[in-house]
């Protein structure tokens, strides 16, 4: 959500970083003549009530002086501005209405040293980590791979709920399982963040706090109750903070969750059709972090860092980019995206996300702080990213570990999750 004190008091700033994003045009004039009606509509409301007030006060005094004509003209006057003054007040509602709604369909305004660009080819590498390896034979695909073939149901998915899901047994649900254990151990081991359990099933409101509502309401799913399952647990981690005043000490306040998500992928038709790597089904371990406004980068800067070490102790190579304009979400200042290298694809995929809202998603959940005693209430910084999704890096750890044999080598950092198992042979057997 967007200030409208802001876009007041600099239209032109506020238009020249909204056309940065492909596809926006100015929309301060627009924005502010909503604001122009909202506030002459409150001024005209506030008015009558005031006349209302006289009339009523004068009612009292030419009921006391006796005189029948003038009380009966005034409590028909009274009763008159009391009907314009309800009619105003709902205009003035109204009138709210449409400029928050408006307000809230704009995406959040990139930072300056993000990218300009139409889509993900303009996206700008700023790192990469590690060397693919070598093979001496054809990479497969992870779904073509023997040792995980077994374990990956495709066919018994459909049966059970159509396509873009799948049924894992055997060593590759444990794989995924530890991959989901060691994620959340060494975020909240290595890196400082607090362990949180969140229902996947939320209101309305909490969906609008992050940024999914109303403009894209297809892109998840809702029950006939009215709860919405989250698309990722950025929705309620981030809503933690939804309506409070939180004391300045407590900031940063950085938070990981494991959880199931859920994604319709509207507009993905014939996107990544085969095997598992665009589910609508799918778990993730999510970071949150809530800050100060002058730490939010700094922040933005060590959760990216978290996401990489991940990969790192994986042994996946990965590369690190900025998303341009373009390709950048519709909350986001600015995003990184880590890209995990798969053989089978012969090209690095996004694992990871991580981005810095401003205070774009606190504003629409009333979140603030108090930077001292008895000082005005200021709005938190947000920001949210992978740390990892669980069933991309099931893929890379397949598909990097693939053998001639049709086997897989497992990283050394996965045994203790797996009872010291290394590998899964060409039988899928862990061992």
């Amino acid at each position: 959500m967007h200030d409208i004190r802001f876009i007041r008091e600099t239209p032109e700033a506020f238009d020249a970083a909204l056309t940065r994003r492909p596809g926006e045009a100015p929309a301060s004039a627009r924005l502010l003549a909503l604001d122009a009606a909202r506030r002459d509509a409150i001024q005209k409301a506030e008015e009558a009530q005031a006349e209302q007030n006289r009339a009523s006060k004068e009612v009292g005094k030419a009921k006391a002086a006796g005189d029948e004509a003038e009380f009966a003209r005034l409590r028909a006057l009274v009763a008159e501005k009391k009907a314009e003054v309800a009619a105003m007040q709902a205009e003035a509602k109204a009138k709210d209405a449409e400029l928050q709604d408006a307000l809230a369909r704009i995406p959040n305004l990139p930072l300056d040293d993000v990218p300009e660009g139409a889509d993900e080819g303009d996206n700008v590498e700023i790192r990469r980590w590690g060397e693919p390896r070598a093979l001496d034979f054809a990479a497969k695909e992870h779904f073509e791979i023997p040792a995980a073939a077994a374990g990956l149901d495709f066919e018994a998915a459909a049966k059970l709920s159509g396509s873009r899901f799948v049924v894992m047994s055997g060593a590759v649900a444990r794989l995924h399982r530890a991959l989901a254990q060691f994620m959340l151990d060494m975020h909240v081991t290595e890196h400082g963040l607090t362990e949180t359990w969140t229902p996947v099933l939320v209101r309305e409101e909490m969906m609008f706090g992050t940024g999914q509502l109303p403009k894209f309401g297809e892109d998840s799913y809702r029950t006939e109750e009215g709860w919405w399952l989250v698309p990722t647990a950025e929705v309620t981690l981030t809503n933690l903070v939804a309506g409070e005043i939180l004391d300045e000490s407590t900031l940063p306040r950085r938070y990981a969750a494991h959880t199931q998500c859920f994604r319709s992928e509207a507009g993905s038709a014939g996107k990544d059709v085969r095997g598992m790597l665009r589910q609508h089904q799918f778990e993730k371990v999510e970071m949150v972090s809530i800050t100060r406004p002058e730490e939010s980068l700094e922040e933005h800067a060590r959760m990216t860092r978290c996401a990489e070490a991940i990969l790192e102790k994986l042994e996946l190579p990965y590369r690190t980019v900025v998303l341009c304009t373009g390709d950048m979400g519709f909350g986001a200042r600015k995003t990184h995206d880590i890209e995990v290298w798969l053989p089978g694809q012969g090209t690095y995929r996004e694992i990871s996300s991580v981005s810095v809202c401003g205070d774009f998603q606190a504003r629409r959940m009333n979140a603030r702080f108090r930077p001292e005693e008895g000082a005005r209430p200021e709005f938190v910084h947000t920001l949210n990213g992978s740390g990892l999704a669980v069933g991309r890096a099931l893929i890379a750890v397949l598909e990097n570990g693939q053998e001639a044999d049709g086997s897989v080598t497992l990283p050394a950092a996965l045994a203790p999750w797996l009872g010291g198992a290394r590998r899964i042979d060409a039988e899928g057997r862990l061992g």
